[in-house]
């Protein structure tokens, strides 16, 4: 690790998935107002063109690529846009993720299939992808996992699955790159803890309440932070939130008590009203449920 090089952001280009909001969004606003050339990646094409062209009118610069994460062809033609855009890629953020509220034994098969298609098939034609171009000139692979890639939380069992799948593709890529190969790329895990994002909205709802993150939410900008210091240190993984570290170290170390927490959270995920947009963005941008370009999530009525 220590001999992997990493420049400082503003003479990096980046690329980010999920760059129409939430976490994506607030990474490609920070590394844009420190100088970086940032390349904004989601579904939404409206919501990453105007974004991309404020940056640009305000002395920023960026670009728009619309890219379905899960389309292994649409993601290598991001990287080769990325390139005529700006010559290189120095950093690639895997970001695009989206969860399936309700219990396991609910949840339709063709369902999980489609999140695992984004959450893992996504990370990993991203990472593949970006491998490819980092190898070259050296530079930083950051891939969003979560606190839940090693605790679990009930009515989140798929999303759980799918962020254990992507830190053990990472831990093991990570390996075969830095250890086994002495490639200069650093691959990065981050491990947000529940953050305040449009998530709740974006999922595919199962039960009869509106979805909610479990209090108490940590700020995306956070996680932003994160990334960026993991584009420029070499970092092997980063938890961010305390309710993170806890809730991993706990996973690991009593994992009978934090089985007894993370049952716990199954009632304080739920908002006192109707679903509003069950459907989510499985299938759907989350334009068609009005949170692209949000990257703060919206409230609802809370339980008396």
């Amino acid at each position: 690790m220590s001999k992997v090089k990493l420049k400082p952001i503003q003479e990096q280009v980046i690329v980010i998935t999920g760059a129409s909001s939430g976490i994506g969004l607030a990474t490609v606003r920070l590394a844009a107002e420190r100088g970086a050339k940032v390349v904004l990646a989601a579904r939404s094409r409206e919501a990453i063109t105007r974004i991309a062209d404020e940056i640009n009118s305000s002395g920023g610069k960026a670009k728009a690529v619309p890219c379905d994460v899960t389309n292994g062809e649409q993601v290598e033609a991001l990287a080769e846009t990325a390139i005529e855009a700006f010559g290189r890629i120095d950093t690639w953020v895997n970001d695009a993720g989206v969860s399936i509220y309700g219990r396991l034994e609910e949840i339709k098969e063709e369902d999980a299939r489609r999140l695992f298609e984004t959450n893992f098939w996504g990370v990993y034609h991203g990472s593949l992808t970006a491998l490819r171009h980092l190898k070259t000139n050296g530079g930083a692979l950051i891939n969003l996992g979560s606190e839940v890639s090693e605790a679990v939380i009930p009515l989140q069992g798929i999303y759980s699955a799918s962020k254990h799948a992507v830190k053990g593709f990472t831990d093991a890529l990570r390996v075969e790159v830095e250890e086994l190969e002495k490639a200069p790329v650093s691959i990065t895990l981050i491990q947000p803890t529940a953050t305040d994002t449009p998530f709740p909205q974006h999922a595919r709802n199962y039960m009869d309440k509106e979805p909610k993150l479990p209090t108490p939410l940590d700020d995306p900008e956070d996680v932003a932070e994160a990334i960026l210091h993991a584009a420029q240190n070499p970092t092997r993984t980063k938890k961010v939130g305390a309710m993170s570290k806890l809730n991993t170290f706990t996973a690991k170390l009593a994992p009978k008590l934090g089985d007894k927490i993370a049952a716990k959270q199954a009632d304080r995920q739920q908002y006192n009203e109707r679903p509003r947009k069950p459907e989510g963005t499985l299938e759907h941008p989350g334009e068609l449920v009005g949170t692209a370009g949000q990257i703060h999530g919206s409230r609802g009525r809370e339980f008396d």
